[in-house]
C-alpha cells in the first residue's frame, strides 16, 4: 500500500483528508501545533500544553463513528463560563495529554477511539509560539503573525523544536508528501522552518505535492496566484522544491464570488500554468470546487482526493 505523510492543519487539510480515507493508501496527517487563537490560546497558555484544536479538527474529519458522537466531539459550550467557546474535543485532547503523557500518545488513543484508518501526529510534543520577524518589530503568536504577514522577512518559532523522531520516520518512508490547501504563512509553512524537517525532505526522494488553495487569505495572501503559492512554499523548502500542483481550473458563479470578495475581502486563486511551468512543477488542473450548504467554496474531497490516488498509482 502507497504511503502518504501530508502536512497542514485546519479545515483545508481535513477537507483533503475526508477524501483520502475512502481510498486504499496509508496515511500519516502531520499537524503545526503553534496556533494561539480561540479555546486553543486558553488551553495552551492556561496548560501549558501543544495547541491542540487543529490537531482535533484533523482527527474529526478522518473519524469513522455516528454521527451524534461527532456533533457531541464538535459542540461548544455556549454559556458564559470558563467553559465557554471550548469544543468538547479540545477539552478530550487537554486531558488525555494529561493521561497518556504527551500529545502524540493522546492523537494515538483518539484513532482508536474515532475507529480512524491512519495516523495523525503533531509535528513537535513542544509548547511553541509561532515569531515573525520584520523591518517595523517583532510579532509573537499565530494570530499576530497572520495580521502583519507583509511586515514580516522571516519566520521562526520562539525557541529551537524537536520533531517527533516518529514524523521523521514515515517522511523516510512515504511515497508521497504533500503540502495541503490551508493559511499558507500559519499552517503549512511552520512545518518547514522546523530543521528537521527541512533536513529530511533533502534526503528522501519522494516527490512533494502542494494542493493548491481555492481563496487568498486576506493579510497573507492576497491577490495570489498558484504559482505564488508555489514560490513562497519554495523559498522555505531549501534544497528541495515543490514537484507537483494539483489546483482548480473550474469555473466559480459571478454571485458566489462576489460575496467572498465584498464581505470577506477573498478572492479566487488563479491558476497561472504558463508560470508553473518555468517554475519546473508539474500541474494535475482540474475542477475541484465544492460549494457546500452554506455558500462555501470548498475542495471537493472525493475528487482532489482521486486525482491524488491517480498520482500514486500512475508513478
Amino acid at each position: 500500500m502507497k504511503k502518504i505523510v501530508i502536512f497542514g492543519g485546519g479545515t483545508g487539510l481535513s477537507c483533503v483528508l475526508s477524501g483520502l480515507k475512502l481510498f486504499p493508501v496509508e496515511v500519516t496527517s502531520v499537524i503545526a501545533v503553534s496556533d494561539d487563537g480561540s479555546s486553543t490560546g486558553v488551553l495552551k497558555e492556561e496548560l501549558d500544553i501543544p495547541a491542540v484544536g487543529d490537531l482535533g479538527k484533523v482527527l474529526l474529519s478522518m473519524a469513522n463513528v455516528d454521527e451524534d458522537f461527532l456533533q457531541l466531539l464538535s459542540y461548544r459550550f455556549k454559556k458564559d463560563g470558563t467553559l465557554y467557546n471550548h469544543p468538547v474535543r479540545n477539552i478530550l485532547m487537554a486531558a488525555l495529554i494529561d493521561l497518556k503523557g504527551d500529545l502524540s500518545e493522546a492523537s494515538k488513543y483518539m484513532c482508536k477511539l474515532l475507529n480512524i484508518k491512519g495516523e495523525v501526529l503533531p509535528l513537535t510534543e513542544e509548547k511553541v509560539d509561532l515569531i515573525g520577524y520584520g523591518e517595523a518589530g517583532t510579532y509573537v503568536g499565530e494570530c499576530e503573525v497572520s495580521r502583519n504577514i507583509r511586515n514580516i522577512n522571516e519566520l521562526t518559532y520562539d525557541h529551537p523544536i524537536q520533531v517527533s523522531w516518529e514524523v521523521i520516520e514515515k517522511m523516510q518512508e512515504a511515497d508521497l508528501i504533500i503540502l495541503s490547501p490551508g493559511s499558507l504563512y500559519t499552517s503549512i509553512i511552520p512545518h518547514l522552518i522546523a530543521p528537521d524537517v527541512k533536513k529530511t525532505l533533502s534526503e528522501v526522494s519522494a516527490p512533494i505535492m502542494y494542493i493548491s488553495n481555492l481563496v487568498c487569505q486576506p493579510g497573507e495572501t492576497d491577490e495570489y496566484t498558484v504559482s505564488d503559492h508555489v514560490k513562497a512554499l519554495n523559498r522555505y523548502l531549501g534544497d528541495r522544491k515543490v514537484d507537483i500542483v494539483v489546483a482548480n481550473n473550474g469555473h466559480v458563479a459571478e454571485e458566489i464570488t462576489d460575496v467572498y470578495r465584498i464581505k470577506e475581502q477573498k478572492s479566487i486563486v488563479n491558476i497561472d500554468e504558463e508560470e508553473l511551468e518555468h517554475l519546473g512543477v508539474t500541474v494535475i488542473a482540474d475542477d475541484v470546487v465544492h460549494i457546500d450548504d452554506n455558500g462555501s467554496i470548498r475542495h471537493n474531497e472525493l475528487k482532489t482526493a482521486y486525482l491524488v490516488f491517480s498520482y500514486l498509482m500512475e508513478s
